[in-house]
């Protein structure tokens, strides 16, 4: 794929930067965009068809705070024609009502926006107890990091979303350049 991904996240513990800036390791610099949501503007999503969303859960399923303040500009934003990728972090045990809400409440925004969501993930291996995030049952709207819990498995995770979510990118190239 010869387009660059926008990578927009949003961090207040770090934890949602150190996965973002994981990705673009995986991905490389220069075939990724990184941007942190808390001085980015809504128009810079203009630029990028492919886009990736990372974000955490907050208390009682809020949003990051970054992301929150941003999110009456996210209303705003058309994703006609862009397709998106979201990884969310959360507690799936001190907060099991709640896991990971952060990438339902954002996911829903983007679809309700013409967006195209990618990267779809297995609820299998987790154990909570409601999300947001789980769109139907045994599947998030994305990728679900647990740095609290399971921090071990954030590795292997991100690299099999990455390779998943990178298909389905240039499937959607494919299928556009077959549509011309």
């Amino acid at each position: 794929m010869n387009e660059k991904i926008g990578l927009f996240y949003g961090s207040d513990t770090g934890n949602t930067e150190a996965a973002a800036l994981r990705i673009v390791e995986i991905l490389g610099h220069e075939n990724v965009d990184l941007y942190d949501i808390y001085d980015t503007k809504p128009e810079q999503f203009h630029s990028y068809r492919f886009i990736i969303i990372g974000l955490s859960t907050w208390h009682d399923g809020e949003l990051q705070s970054d992301w929150d303040s941003f999110f009456d500009d996210l209303k705003e934003i058309d994703f006609t024609g862009k397709t998106v990728a979201l990884f969310g972090l959360g507690d799936q045990v001190v907060y099991s009502h709640y896991f990971i809400d952060g990438v339902g409440i954002i996911g829903q925004q983007i679809y309700e926006n013409g967006g195209n969501i990618v990267g779809v993930w297995s609820t299998e291996g987790y154990g909570f107890d409601d999300s947001k995030a789980e769109f139907k049952k045994g599947w998030f709207l994305g990728l679900a990091l647990d740095e609290d819990n399971e921090s071990h498995l954030t590795e292997e995770r991100i690299i099999n979303w990455l390779d998943q979510v990178m298909q389905e990118f240039n499937d959607v190239n494919t299928e556009k350049e077959l549509k011309n």
